[in-house]
């Protein structure tokens, strides 16, 4: 009875040990961060959150010499953050709305790399500079009107001399939203003016003081954010941005 017994503890301490086996890999705990900088005025590049902002393409080369690329998003100010990789050697560069940091021909032959190469292990920084295709600053803060409408001036020029990418522009948008985080992706559009155009037309605008007045009639009481969004015909989703602002309700 002694010898059944101490069998079965045996067995049980047996099942126990491999039922409770886990995984001995560490969770991924090492940081990047970086900015995506206008090479021509050293500000970061703004963007939008999601699909058609900026977003980090990384390649881990550690252990494959053709890795499935891991991307991830930029915040809408070109600075970016991530608290969970795996240290690790990594090939990393930026897409958006700016001059592609690598270059192929129509063979798919890389003629320019701008990427980075770094082994990540706790943390890193990684800064690019990039030429965006648009900048457009604000021409003094938009303004409330009598109507409680609000009216924004811009100024909108090229970013870069590559003749590639000085393509007409096609959309020039003014956003409202209750977050600083308006853009393409998110805004009122009860209010926002979008303004799509046809050939030279939108084009003929840059250097131009553009001046864009709020739709849909009085704005709500309340904290209100502006942005403007202007992207040009690359047949891409990809806006170049001002910065956000918001405007105090009279």
């Amino acid at each position: 009875m002694k010898k059944l017994f101490y069998t079965a503890m045996c067995l049980v301490v047996v099942v126990a040990s491999s039922c409770s086996k886990v995984d001995n890999y560490a969770p991924p705990s090492s940081t990047l961060s970086g900015s995506t900088i206008d090479a021509g005025t050293g500000q970061t590049v703004q963007t939008e959150i999601g699909g058609g902002g900026t977003r980090v393409k990384l390649l881990e080369t550690s252990y494959s010499a053709n890795p499935t690329p891991y991307y991830f998003q930029s915040m809408p100010d070109g600075t970016f953050n991530n608290t969970k990789l795996f240290a690790a050697t990594y090939k990393i560069s930026v897409e958006g709305p700016f001059v592609p940091i690598v270059q192929t021909d129509n063979t798919g032959t890389v003629t320019s790399d701008a990427s980075q190469t770094i082994v990540l292990k706790g943390s890193a920084t990684v800064n690019f500079k990039v030429q965006p295709f648009l900048r457009i600053e604000w021409v003094g803060k938009p303004v409330f009107n009598a109507d409680k409408t609000v009216t924004a001036q811009v100024k909108i020029t090229r970013g870069t001399d590559n003749a590639a990418y000085q393509l007409d522009v096609t959309n020039i948008n003014l956003y409202v939203s209750n977050t600083q985080y308006d853009g393409n992706n998110n805004y009122d559009p009860r209010y926002s003016a979008l303004v799509s155009y046809s050939g030279s037309a939108g084009t003929s605008l840059l250097g131009q003081t553009i001046t864009i007045t709020t739709i849909g009639g009085a704005l709500p009481a309340q904290d209100v954010y502006f942005r403007v969004g202007a992207r040009i015909n690359a047949g891409l989703d990809e806006y170049n941005y001002s910065t956000p602002v918001n405007v105090q309700y009279p």
